[in-house]
Formats: structure tokens, C-alpha cells, sequence
């Protein structure tokens, strides 16, 4: 078990280093180019990287074929839609729209934003992804352990997402959250997963590299898998009961201002970064 665990991460860091390397070395990787919070230019190379690199550990590190087609299907397509936003949401008509409201009002009025084609994209590979998982269950209990699973990875793609506003960030609470995962039966999904977004932290803490939405939507809804591989009804409900909290918190305060007044919050979410000047 050991074994395969440390296989994946090794995987995942291998391949997130070799794709972001590919990326880069692609002419038109100049067109992922963006200002961060502090006006410098990146790229946003980080993102699809640690989606390839993060699927492809998952599928390694996963236990049998439909788990491996679970964790592809949820970090192929959130990293896909996620990199679709970061690519065409950069267009003038697109970046006016904000939150799941705002996207549902652009659609209301006719407009199909990048953002909805994301969030449904998501929330598709979840349950997707959630009914190749299963769980012990039949009839009417099987079908709530799935649409829990899929609330579980859409929910973690979502948050992981939400925090990902400065550099490190994401992949912190990412390790945070996964090391326990990786640990136990089932632990190569969160391993794999691990592997590549720890292989590209320094590059995404130096400011050379961010995640976009490709990144961290890949990295929350992989998370969201190997969550919802080890957990039953009540641990899917639980789950999902603190994310969905979170989101909503997220609505009315501002995660950034809240990590700022905490003196440990702040001092872990700036350990490694460059200072502001």
C-alpha cells in the first residue's frame, strides 16, 4: 500500500513538472499570461500543469477501474471547463459577470458565460464521477451516497477555487487537506493528487506560475474523489455540509480579509511567499 501511495506521488510531481515545462516551451503559452494582485505578470501555465499532472497520479495511486475512471473524469474535465473559463473569461464581455448569481442572471438575459459552462461542467464530472464510485448501498440509498459524492468533489472544486487569490494559497489548503487523505486505504487518489500540486508550490509561491481556475478546480474536485471514496452517507452529508457553509460564508465575507486578522492564518498563508513591498 506504502508503495503504490508514493508511486502516485511520484506520478503526479513528475508529470505536473514535465507538462508545465511543455507548456511553456509552446509559443502561444504568451496568451496565458495575466496580472496577479500585486501587478506582476504570470502565467497561468501552472493550472492545466497541475491538472495533467494531478489526474494522472490520482488514476496511478486509484484502487480498481472504476475509481481510476472516477478520478479522470473529475480531473480531466474541472481542469478542462477551468481552463476554458481562464482562456475565454479573459474576453471584455465575459469579465463583468461575477458569482454563481451573476451567472445566472447573464443567462436569464441570454448569455451563456464562461463561468456557467464551468460550474456545469463541474458539477457534471461530480456526479459523474460520484456514480463511478457507488457506495455499499442500493435503490433509494445508493442514489443519495451519489448525489452527496457529487456535492462532496463539485463543493471542493468550488472552495479550493475560492482561495485561490494569492500565490501558494490553493495548493496550502490543498496539502492541508489531502495529507490526511493520503494516508489509510484508498490514500493514491489524495497522493497523486499531493504529488503535483507539491511539485509546483515553489513555482506558484515565487510568482511564476498561478492556477487559475484549470488548477485549483482540478486540484478541489480530485480532493472531492478521494473524499468521497473513504466516507459512507454521514461522511458525505458532513462534508458537504461544511463546504456548502463555507461557500455561502464566502458570499458575505471575504476570505482574504478574514486569513489578514488572524495572526496564525496569516502567518501560515504567507510563509514561503515574497513579501509585499
Amino acid at each position: 500500500m506504502a508503495i503504490g501511495v508514493l508511486r502516485a506521488f511520484g506520478v503526479g510531481a513528475t508529470v505536473a513538472r514535465g507538462a508545465l515545462n511543455w507548456i511553456l516551451s509552446d509559443q502561444k503559452s504568451s496568451g496565458l499570461v495575466r496580472t496577479n494582485f500585486r501587478g506582476r505578470q504570470v502565467t497561468l501555465a501552472g493550472g492545466p500543469a497541475l491538472a495533467i499532472g494531478a489526474t494522472a497520479g490520482a488514476v496511478v495511486g486509484a484502487p480498481g477501474m472504476r475509481a481510476k475512471a472516477a478520478a479522470l473524469t473529475a480531473g480531466a474535465v474541472s481542469g478542462a471547463v477551468g481552463f476554458y473559463d481562464d482562456v475565454a473569461g479573459n474576453r471584455p464581455e465575459q469579465q463583468g459577470v461575477r458569482g454563481f448569481a451573476g451567472h445566472l442572471g447573464a443567462l436569464r438575459d441570454g448569455q451563456v458565460t464562461t463561468g456557467l459552462v464551468k460550474i456545469a461542467g463541474v458539477g457534471a464530472a461530480g456526479l459523474v464521477a460520484s456514480s463511478l464510485l457507488g457506495s455499499g448501498h442500493t435503490g433509494f440509498r445508493r442514489g443519495v451516497d451519489v448525489l452527496l459524492g457529487a456535492g462532496v468533489i463539485a463543493g471542493m472544486a468550488n472552495l479550493v477555487n475560492l482561495l485561490d487569490l494569492r500565490p501558494g494559497r490553493a495548493i496550502k489548503a490543498g496539502l492541508v487537506t489531502g495529507v490526511p487523505l493520503a494516508v489509510g486505504p484508498g490514500g493514491g487518489i489524495a497522493a497523486g493528487t499531493l504529488g503535483a500540486a507539491g511539485a509546483l508550490l515553489p513555482a506558484d509561491l515565487g510568482e511564476d506560475v498561478m492556477l487559475g481556475d484549470s488548477g485549483a478546480n482540478a486540484l478541489g474536485a480530485l480532493l472531492g474523489v478521494a473524499l468521497a471514496a473513504r466516507t459512507g452517507t454521514a461522511g458525505r452529508l458532513l462534508a458537504l455540509t461544511v463546504l456548502a457553509s463555507l461557500t455561502a460564508a464566502s458570499e458575505k465575507v471575504s476570505f482574504t480579509k478574514v486569513i489578514a486578522e488572524t495572526p496564525w492564518l496569516r502567518a501560515a498563508d504567507e510563509l514561503g511567499r515574497q513579501p509585499v513591498a
